[in-house]
C-alpha cells in the first residue's frame, strides 16, 4: 500500500498547458477520509517551489506532536482553564464548564484533537438535538433533545475552542466552521393587556410583591438587575435608579456579578409614583437589607425563585402564563406606544445597540402605524 503523505507534503509536475503544479495536502475530507490537495501554479518550476515552499511552512507549523495525542476533552479543558477564564465572567464559565463537562467530552471528548472532522461535529451536534437532554427529576416531562439554542451555544463555544487550537498551530483548520444547524424558531413574544394589570398588582399586592413587580413594570429591568438594585442606587431628587450590578447563581451560590454588557451600566428616570412606593418600602426595609429586594435573610434573592413566584401570582389572578422577561416587552410596547423613541428606549432597557431594540420591537411600531392609518381612513370615510 502506497504510503499516505502527511500534511505539508508537496511533489511538483508539469501540466500539459505548460504551466508548473505544486500539489500538497491540508487534512482529509470528513466524509471519506480521503487526503485534500491544494496546489500553487506557476510559469516557471523555480516560481512554484517558491510558493510551495511557503505554503509547506505554513502547513508545518503544525506541532503534530502534541495534536496527536491530545484529545478533544483534554484541549477543551485546557482553552477554557488557560485562555478563557481569567478573562470570562463567573456565570459564563459555569455554563462553558457544564457543557464541556455533560456534552462535550460524553460525546466526542475522547476523539483525537488532529483527527477530529466536520463529519464527526454534525453528528454530535444532531445527537444533542435529538437525544441530548441529561435525565433529571424536572425535566422527565420535557424532549429529549436539546433546543437550537442551546446546541447553538455550544457549537459557538467548540468554535471558539478550535479556532484557538488553529492560533496554538495544534491543528490546520477549524472543523466547525462547515457544521450546520437549523435556524432558530423565534420565541413569541408576550405583554401583558394594560386592562390585566389591575389585577395583577391585586394578587401581587396579596402576596407581598408589590413593589417589586412595580418597579419592574415602570423600569423593564432584566431580573438580575431588579434584585441588584441597593438603597444606594437610588436618587429620590433625580428621581432615578441607578444599575450596577446583577445577582447571579454560580455554583450553587447566590452572588453579585458585572452586568451583561457595558450599556447595561445606566441610570433609570423614575416617576413620582415609584419614588412613593419605594420611600415607603425603604422605611420599612431599609434596617433589614441594603438591597430593595431582598431574601428572607436580608441577602441577594435566589434569581430562580421569580419565575416560580411570578407564575403563582398569574395562576391566582387568573391571567395566561407568561415569562417573566416579558414583563420587559410588555414595558417596552407601552413605551412605544405613548411615543417613546427607538434611541430612548434602547438606552433605558440597556441594549447594546439601537439597531438590537430595532430589530426586536420593530414589529410593534409597524402595526402602530397600521393602526393609525386605519383611524385616519376612518375619519376620512366619516367626512365623505
Amino acid at each position: 500500500m502506497a504510503k499516505k503523505r502527511a500534511n505539508g507534503e508537496g511533489s511538483i509536475r508539469k501540466r500539459s498547458d505548460g504551466r508548473w503544479e505544486g500539489r500538497y495536502t491540508v487534512g482529509h475530507d470528513p466524509v471519506t477520509g480521503k487526503q485534500i490537495f491544494k496546489n500553487v501554479l506557476g510559469k516557471t518550476q523555480t516560481e512554484v517551489k517558491a510558493k510551495l515552499a511557503a505554503k509547506l511552512a505554513e502547513a508545518q507549523k503544525i506541532d503534530v506532536v502534541v495534536s496527536d495525542k491530545m484529545t478533544v476533552g483534554d484541549w477543551c479543558d485546557t482553552w477554557l482553564e488557560t485562555f478563557e477564564k481569567p478573562n470570562m465572567r463567573a456565570s459564563t464559565y459555569e455554563s462553558y464548564e457544564g457543557n464541556i463537562r455533560l456534552h462535550v467530552k460524553p460525546g466526542i471528548g475522547d476523539l483525537t484533537l488532529s483527527k477530529v472532522t466536520t463529519l464527526d461535529l454534525q453528528k454530535f451536534f444532531n445527537a444533542l438535538l435529538t437525544d441530548g437532554r441529561i435525565e433529571r427529576k424536572e425535566s422527565k416531562n420535557k424532549p429529549k433533545g436539546l433546543s437550537v439554542k442551546t446546541v447553538g451555544n455550544i457549537r459557538t463555544m467548540l468554535y471558539s475552542a478550535f479556532d484557538k487550537a488553529v492560533a496554538e498551530h495544534l491543528i490546520l483548520t477549524n472543523p466547525v466552521a462547515g457544521c450546520k444547524l437549523p435556524k432558530r424558531e423565534k420565541q413569541e413574544m408576550k405583554t401583558m393587556p394594560v386592562e390585566d394589570l389591575g389585577r395583577f398588582f391585586a394578587e401581587a399586592k396579596a402576596s407581598g410583591k408589590f413593589e417589586f413587580y412595580y418597579v419592574e413594570f415602570s423600569t423593564g429591568l432584566r431580573r438580575g438587575e431588579l434584585l441588584g438594585l441597593k438603597w444606594e442606587d437610588v436618587d429620590y431628587a433625580k428621581k432615578t435608579l441607578t444599575i450596577r450590578r446583577q445577582v447571579i447563581r454560580v455554583q450553587g451560590h447566590i452572588e453579585e456579578g458585572p452586568l451583561k454588557t457595558k450599556n447595561a451600566y445606566r441610570t433609570v428616570a423614575i416617576g413620582d409614583d415609584v419614588i412613593a412606593i419605594l420611600k415607603d418600602l425603604q422605611e420599612r426595609e431599609e434596617k433589614r437589607s441594603p438591597y430593595l429586594f431582598p431574601s428572607p435573610n436580608g441577602g441577594p434573592q435566589d434569581p430562580d425563585s421569580v419565575l416560580p413566584m411570578f407564575k403563582r401570582i398569574l395562576k391566582r389572578a387568573g391571567l395566561p402564563e407568561m415569562r417573566f422577561h416579558d414583563c420587559r416587552h410588555t414595558v417596552s410596547v407601552l413605551a412605544l406606544s405613548n411615543g417613546v423613541d427607538y434611541k430612548t428606549l434602547s438606552a433605558m432597557l440597556g441594549h447594546y445597540s439601537v439597531a438590537f431594540t430595532l430589530d426586536v420591537y420593530g414589529h410593534v411600531t409597524d402595526d402602530m402605524k397600521r393602526d393609525a392609518a386605519d383611524k385616519v381612513s376612518g375619519v376620512l370615510k366619516g367626512a365623505v
